[in-house]
């Protein structure tokens, strides 16, 4: 069992995590540098870096919460996205899809921190989602359901949905993409 958290250490690590939130939700995520962070939560680099090594562990740390949200639901919640009561392969990825929008929609600047290019698919939250919507494919009887699971997430980067954003693109109509996209891959 890891020891217990110090007080301070504690405080430390909220101050660190609230002003790195404001700051990567009020700039661009790629512009923030450490020092930003440390200067802007009122503690020393060394504080910073014992604990984060990058922006990027302090981006994942502030995701980790909300994406536990989404795992939890998958995993025990309600259909369709949830397991109960059982719902079609294609009507579950859609339910999926429409959860990770919002997420998009409230989080991206911190997605954009953290989980772009090619460390977006080393995070433990990326391989929880592959092998859910590779678990899909599997039930639709989909061929090559391991390639198809990349494939069907690929729509998810944050990139993309920031770029379909900025081009004034609205959350519904992204998700009623998604959701054509479920469908048609997945069928009922």
């Amino acid at each position: 069992m890891p020891p217990a958290e110090r007080a301070d250490a504690a405080r430390n690590r909220l101050k660190v995590l609230r002003a790195a939130e404001q700051l990567f939700a009020t700039r661009d995520p790629s512009t923030v540098t450490m020092e930003d962070i440390a200067r802007a939560a009122g503690v020393g680099r060394g504080t910073l870096y014992r604990r984060y090594p990058d922006r990027t562990s302090i981006a994942r740390a502030l995701l980790d919460a909300h994406e536990h949200e989404i795992q939890e639901q998958l995993l025990r919640g309600e259909g369709p996205l949830g397991p109960e009561p059982a719902a079609a392969p294609a009507e579950r990825l859609s339910a999926f899809y429409s959860a990770m929008v919002r997420l998009l929609e409230r989080h991206s600047h911190l997605l954009l921190g953290a989980e772009t290019g090619p460390a977006r698919l080393a995070t433990g939250a990326y391989g929880f989602w592959r092998a859910h919507v590779r678990m899909l494919a599997v039930a639709a009887r989909a061929e090559d359901p391991d390639v198809l699971a990349d494939q069907l997430l690929a729509p998810l980067a944050p990139e993309l949905y920031r770029h379909h954003r900025d081009r004034g693109v609205p959350p519904e109509r992204i998700e009623a993409g998604l959701r054509l996209l479920a469908h048609r891959m997945l069928g009922d």
